[in-house]
Order: C-alpha cells, then sequence, then structure tokens
C-alpha cells in the first residue's frame, strides 16, 4: 500500500512539475515570439535591400505560393524582384535570397541565408577565408549575371561567357549546389511572376 502511495505521489508530482514548466515556457513564448517575428521581418527587409541595390521600400506578393518582394526606388518605380531559393547542398538545406531585375533575366545580387555545409570547404560560398583579399568571391560573381540561358559553373577556370561562375576549388558540390537551385527557382519563378503581369 506504501509502495502504492509513493507511486502515485511520484506521478502526481511528475505531472505538476511538467504542468508548470510548460506553463512557465508558454507565458515566455508569448513574449519572445513576437519580438523574433518582427526581428525576422525586419532583416528580411534589410536583406531585400542588399540584394535589389538602389530599393528604398518592399511589397511582399504571394503569386502561386511563391512569396516575391517587389523593390522600389525613392520614386516608386520598381528596381527589381526578390525570392528565397532553396535546395540540397553537400551535407545541408542551403537558402539564399535572390535579386533580380524586373525581367528575371539577370540577378543583380543574392544573399546566402542559411547553409550548414563543410567548415572549411563548403562554407566557402559564403566566406572564402583563403582567399585574404576577397572572401566573398563566389557570391559576388552572381552580381548583375546574366542567367537570361542558365547558369554553368567551370572547374579552375574564369569564366568567359555571360552566365558562367566558377566553382570553388574542394567545394565542386556546394558550388553546383548553389547553381542548381538558382537555375531551378528562376526558371519557375521566372514564368509564374512574368505570368502575374505584377509590377
Amino acid at each position: 500500500m506504501k509502495k502504492m502511495n509513493k507511486s502515485i505521489y511520484l506521478v502526481v508530482v511528475l505531472t505538476v512539475t511538467a504542468a508548470i514548466s510548460g506553463g512557465i515556457l508558454a507565458y515566455f513564448d508569448s513574449f519572445t515570439s513576437k519580438r523574433i517575428a518582427d526581428f525576422q521581418k525586419s532583416e528580411q527587409v534589410k536583406s531585400v535591400q542588399v540584394v535589389l541595390p538602389g530599393s528604398v521600400t518592399s511589397e511582399s506578393k504571394m503569386l502561386d505560393g511563391v512569396e516575391f518582394f517587389i523593390g522600389k526606388d525613392d520614386a516608386g518605380k520598381p528596381v527589381g524582384v526578390a525570392f528565397v531559393a532553396t535546395g540540397a547542398g553537400f551535407q545541408s538545406t542551403i537558402k539564399v535570397l535572390v535579386g533580380m531585375d524586373p525581367t528575371m533575366q539577370t540577378i543583380l545580387a543574392m544573399k546566402i541565408m542559411e547553409q550548414a555545409e563543410t567548415p572549411g570547404l563548403g562554407t566557402k560560398i559564403v566566406n572564402d577565408q583563403t582567399n585574404k583579399t576577397n572572401p566573398g568571391w563566389f557570391i559576388k560573381q552572381f552580381e548583375n549575371l546574366s542567367v537570361a540561358n542558365g547558369i554553368s559553373y567551370l572547374k579552375g577556370q574564369k569564366p568567359s561567357k555571360p552566365g558562367e561562375i566558377q566553382a570553388i576549388t574542394g567545394a565542386t558540390v556546394s558550388s553546383a549546389a548553389v547553381v542548381n537551385l538558382l537555375n531551378a527557382s528562376i526558371t519557375s519563378n521566372r514564368e509564374i511572376f512574368l505570368k502575374s503581369g505584377v509590377k
């Protein structure tokens, strides 16, 4: 009987402890979740301005399940459109914010938002510390890059044609992953955006 009472006591204590802990977490979540969401939104606005040079404002439009960010200058004229492209890397999901001209034929700039590639190799898609003078060289290759006929990558040589970029030595899979996710998302999103007639 005493054993049973002790078991019931332990179950009650654990249940009360779990309920109190859950309540405390829910209480703090109600305060922090809005702050986190607001912070993420403000960071997204800043990132859109980075990938759409010349934009001072941006508005979000959902088209066929894809969120587009239309950047406008101080006169209200569209300077470009941005969207998030996601794809599989070597060992992680790579998430990229891509800024393009209004006709979606040229990448203006892009920013890698998320990645967890191999440290010292795949992470060079963001920051190549072996290149002291230009650690962001890989990303910069995409600035003002014509993508009318898609993007291709070269191993160990400099690009010589429109739409070409140089892959990172030792991280070809991560380099190719960025190219592949861009090609796929640009092709589908270009069709959605241009067909919509949104300006």
